[in-house]
C-alpha cells in the first residue's frame, strides 16, 4: 500500500487514541490517525462504529468504500487506475493483473467501485 499511497502511513497517532469516544473503542486509532493525519475522510464500511457527531468534532467524515472509490474515480481517474496496478503487481502466487484486483473488489462486494475502475479502463 505505501507503494501505491503515497503519506498513507501515519505515525504517531497514538496520544490521540484516548480523545475521540467511538462505539467500538478497538476503532480509536483509526480516527486518532485520521485527525493526526488532518484527513478529511475515513473509508470504511463499518459506518456503525463511526458516528458523525463525533467525527464532525474533527472535520471528518466516514463513507463507505462504494461511495469513496467512484468519488475519487471522479476526482482524478487517472490517478486510482495508477494506483491498482501497483497492487496487481505485488500479486505473487499467483502473479496478478488488474484484472485480478478488481474481481478481488467485486468478491468482497465493492461492486460499484470495480465497476467504476472497470469501466474507465
Amino acid at each position: 500500500m505505501m507503494c501505491a499511497v503515497r503519506d498513507c502511513l501515519v505515525k504517531d497517532y497514538e496520544p490521540l487514541e484516548s480523545v475521540p469516544h467511538l462505539p467500538d473503542d478497538d476503532d480509536c486509532h483509526v480516527l486518532a490517525a485520521a485527525i493526526k493525519a488532518r484527513a478529511q475522510l475515513i473509508a470504511t464500511n463499518n459506518l456503525k462504529d463511526f458516528p458523525g457527531g463525533t467525527l464532525r468534532a474533527w472535520n471528518v467524515e466516514a463513507v463507505s468504500a462504494d461511495d469513496f472509490v467512484p468519488a475519487q474515480t471522479d476526482l482524478d481517474r487517472q490517478r486510482v487506475f495508477a494506483a491498482v496496478q501497483p497492487t496487481a503487481d505485488s500479486l505473487r502466487n499467483p502473479p496478478g493483473a488488474a484484472g485480478d484486483v478488481l474481481d478481488h473488489l467485486e468478491r468482497d462486494g465493492l461492486l460499484e467501485p470495480a465497476a467504476a475502475l472497470r469501466a474507465g479502463r
